[in-house]
């Protein structure tokens, strides 16, 4: 395995300088960007991004539609059968000087320029301090899904992953191996059918995100590391199934695997953690490991996994189960956790599914009582990060308002106040307070609480907009020659209700997400930028593995150019201090031949 690349992004010849860069065995003379001297984009060659605010209308209609779309017609965009033409080989980093090797795991990245950066400038550095304990940088950098939000596209990709991965290692590390980047695909990534993705983490040619070497061709990869160990990455198509041709891949790799040997295993998702309301999730991971990696006799020690954003780790006989999503996304809360895991669950419909053992949580970051105080602050957070959100729902009700208004005037019978106008709104916000609650099919133990939970809220709501009508038929304008009572509804009403109902919003959140229902949404909708987490993992020459769990409590928010800093420094330095801790002590997993510390 060669780590001597030195492949640079292209760059117009009025931005950059020759310069000759040592990379592993070899030096190379090559063309490099001019250093930035500030925060332009122009001279970034990207858009540092604010975070992304997940209730805006159009946002989640687009989001909606893509899933929609992607679940419906996955099997049609699906990409991964044609990755069969592609290189089956896996990848050899055993060989090391010293018998050693570190790496680092990050996911969940591609959302605000503040949190993702943050993240990157720490992995790039060359070593960080923890409790005294120096920490090389990784020499292979693992991200387990979602590189960019909301949506898969070039653009995207460049402004949200691959321009601040590149600001934060510009070129690879003088006189040291050049490090190497393998990515799997989230949801997220798969929004359009990988084709993002595979253009750049696969590319055959100029394979690089700044200083990081891209070697993977496929969306799926499995690499040799030093000590007897091993590292296999699942595509799982929205945790639908694994393709034929991965898992010829994988049956192939696995071929090298011994029975002696160790196994990482990444995932796209925390299934184990996901089977607890749904059993089937977790039946794609567990027929890989009975189908492909059992018949090795290899033991799978560690299971790794984003999607779910924040850090968690629960603890059996044999097995850890990591779920570390702290790379940039919006904090999602852990006080909700199940103490407890069966994996694979009983209740699953396969037959032959692999013993089912316990798992218990051992670790979480944030802890329990700041996440419930974090989803607190939806009151204060909601209508910040989401000003859309805030403008769409005082239309509503002020569209709500101005006909149940009008009916109220005229008196009468209770049959005015069934207008074809009222009854499109009344039925508009039940309707899109229950999808909000995004009840799942009748199969499932819990979709009654969905129900429920969703048409209460859109009984509040209606009231809301109820007593926001008696309000109004007290003040003066309703009274006004029109359009002036509608004038006055728009620029006064309006407003003011979208306060009143995005409240109305936040305190639904707080209370459905106690059962379980849209707790994602409580913390999406707050865009929560801090409490972000990466793992650093060590394999020594004994073959003993160490995970070192890391977690930033404050990302970031000030940065300044650095335009006199070496080729290989980061363009951008923080200005407010960016402190690393670690979220428990560093696990101990054995390696080949040795019994579990």
């Amino acid at each position: 395995m060669s780590y001597g690349g030195t492949n640079v992004p292209h760059v117009t010849d009025d931005q950059s300088m020759p310069v000759v860069v040592p990379g592993g065995s070899a030096e190379a003379e090559h063309t490099v960007p001019a250093r930035p001297t500030g925060l332009d984009p122009q001279e970034l060659g990207f858009t540092p991004k604010k975070p992304i605010g997940w209730l805006a209308p159009l946002l989640l209609l687009s989001t909606g539609l893509r899933a929609l779309l992607a679940i419906l017609f996955g099997a049609y965009l699906d990409k991964r059968e044609l990755q069969n033409a592609l290189d089956a080989d896996f990848f050899d980093h055993s060989a090391t000087a010293d018998g050693e090797l570190w790496l680092d795991y990050v996911a969940d990245l591609g959302d605000g320029f503040d949190a993702t950066y943050s993240i990157a400038w720490l992995l790039a550095q060359p070593q960080l301090t923890v409790d005294g304990a120096a920490l090389p940088r990784g020499r292979l950098l693992l991200m387990g899904g979602d590189q960019v939000y909301p949506l898969a596209s070039g653009d995207g990709y460049e402004s949200r992953m691959k321009g601040p991965y590149r600001a934060a290692l510009p070129e690879a590390p003088p006189g040291e191996p050049r490090p190497t980047l393998f990515a799997l695909p989230g949801n997220h990534d798969w929004y359009d059918g990988l084709t993002a993705f595979l253009r750049l983490f696969a590319r055959r040619k100029d394979g690089h995100i700044g200083g990081w070497r891209t070697e993977q061709r496929r969306s799926y990869f499995a690499v040799k590391l030093p000590g007897n160990w091993w590292l296999f990455a699942v595509d799982e198509q929205f945790g639908a199934y694994i393709d034929d041709p991965q898992l010829l891949y994988f049956e192939k790799a696995a071929r090298e695997v011994g029975p002696d040997d160790r196994i990482i295993l990444m995932a796209p998702s925390p299934t184990w953690v996901k089977a607890k309301d749904n059993p089937e999730a977790y039946d794609a991971v567990d027929y890989f490991i009975r189908t492909i990696l059992a018949p090795t006799r290899a033991q799978v020690r560690v299971l790794v996994s984003g999607d779910l954003h924040h850090y968690a780790r629960y603890t059996g006989e044999d097995r850890e189960l990591i779920t570390c999503g702290g790379g940039g996304a919006y904090l999602l809360g852990t006080h909700k956790l199940p103490p407890k895991l069966v994996v694979p669950p009983r209740e699953t419909m396969t037959r032959s599914r692999s013993r089912s053992r316990e798992y218990e949580l051992v670790s979480r970051f944030p802890d329990p009582s700041t996440s419930r105080k974090l989803g607190w602050g939806v009151f204060h957070r909601i209508q910040r990060r989401n000003a859309g959100f805030a403008t769409m729902l005082g239309i509503i009700h002020t569209l709500t308002m101005l006909p149940m208004a009008g009916a109220a005037r005229q008196g009468g019978s209770i049959q005015r106040l069934f207008s074809i106008p009222l009854l499109l709104m009344l039925v508009l916000i039940l309707a899109g307070t229950v999808l909000f609650a995004k009840p799942p099919g009748a199969s499932s133990a819990k979709h009654a609480r969905h129900w429920i939970l969703g048409v209460s809220h859109g009984l509040a709501q209606i009231a809301l907009a109820a007593g926001g009508t008696w309000v109004w038929l007290r003040l003066p304008f309703q009274e006004w020659a029109w359009p002036g009572p509608f004038v006055v509804a728009a620029i006064l009403y309006g407003p003011v209700i979208a306060i009143l109902s995005t409240q109305l919003v936040a305190l639904y959140l707080l209370v459905a997400s106690t059962f379980d229902v849209n707790l994602n949404e409580l913390y999406a909708g707050q865009g929560i930028e801090d409490a972000k987490s990466f793992l650093r993992m060590h394999i020594a020459a004994d073959g003993t593995l160490t995970i070192h769990p890391l977690g930033v409590d404050q990302v970031c928010h000030q940065w300044a150019a650095d335009p006199e800093g070496e080729v290989h420094t980061p363009w951008l330095r923080p200005e407010q201090p960016l402190t690393v801790h670690r979220i428990e002590p560093p696990i101990a997993v054995a390696g080949p031949g040795t019994s579990r510390p």
